[in-house]
């Protein structure tokens, strides 16, 4: 949970503006706030954007910070090249949350991508991030991107498409995005995989005990279905712990064994965060994080 609230600082002596996420019931992160821009309450959610001195924009669903300015190129990168550099030919994506558009906004620098079908359930998300972060989110317009404003578990159940990779860019496992984190909904996605289909999704962090617990559940049971299900890591600086981690799930590839060096490189992608050197290193998980994932 997390809540706004006024701190009168002593050096200036006035009212402050400041968000704060509540990490653990005994760990708060804080973010001074210049401008509270938006409030809105959509059928799904609390949706609050704010500006900040530090991290410029930042995106609040039901009190949880779901991205900033000045570091959403960590998540969305990682999120994105490391599937397209295991597979460079990659040509059809299914993204299923992701409506502020940083997901999308990587995969449209692949100009060998055909099209890019995102599945969000909250209209009203990507209706506000295009106007308040369109830094962000000004990429949902392109022309290879089909916007469906559906429920992810539903259209992967319902779906006969067959997607060359799919990236779950997903809240937390409860509220909008519980249904995401099921062994239904992973059933459902390695169907509607093609043969050499990447599964990529954000699998929490290991360091709280609380997100620990959601991180196990949803390995163990994406493991069910996928012969090579891997997780990789990245420093997040405004995500609980700093310490992130998403999954890799593939029928065919191995994310270290197969990654394309050369192929990718020659693509000239540009990235703030991401490289192939990176990519190994991502695999090379903590002996903590190896511990909890046995």
């Amino acid at each position: 949970m997390s809540e706004f609230y006024r701190e009168t600082s002593s050096l200036e002596n006035k009212a402050e503006l400041w968000f704060t996420e509540n990490h653990t019931p005994n760990v708060r992160f804080s973010i001074r706030v210049d401008t509270h821009l938006i409030s809105k309450k959509s059928p799904f959610q609390q949706i609050d954007i704010f500006t900040t001195p530090e991290f410029g924009k930042i995106l609040v669903l039901d009190g949880y910070l779901m991205l900033t300015e000045k570091d959403e190129f960590i998540y969305h990168e990682m999120v994105t090249h490391v599937p397209m550099a295991v597979n460079p030919d990659i040509k059809n994506v299914l993204v299923i949350g992701g409506g502020d558009g940083g997901t999308v906004k990587q995969l449209v620098k692949y100009d060998t991508i055909e099209k890019i079908t995102l599945v969000e359930i909250d209209k009203l998300v990507v209706d506000l991030c295009r106007e308040y972060i369109p830094a962000v989110a000004s990429e949902l317009s392109d022309k290879r991107v089909s916007l469906k404003f559906e429920d992810g578990l539903k259209f992967v159940r319902q779906t006969t498409e067959k997607f060359d990779l799919i990236i779950v860019d997903s809240t937390d496992p409860f509220g909008p995005g519980e249904g995401l984190f099921t062994k239904e909904f992973y059933g459902n996605c390695c169907k509607a995989l093609s043969d050499n289909g990447i599964f990529v999704n954000q699998h929490e962090s290991v360091f709280y005990s609380e997100y620990a617990n959601a991180m196990k559940k949803a390995h163990s049971k994406i493991k069910e279905f996928f012969p090579y299900s891997l997780c990789y890591q990245s420093h997040i600086p405004t995500y609980p712990s700093g310490h992130w981690l998403f999954g890799f799930a593939s029928k065919v590839f191995d994310p270290r064994r197969d990654l394309q060096f050369g192929k990718w490189e020659n693509l000239n992608i540009k990235t703030k965060y991401y490289n192939t050197t990176l990519h190994l290193g991502a695999f090379a998980l903590p002996q903590y994080v190896r511990d909890t994932l046995r």
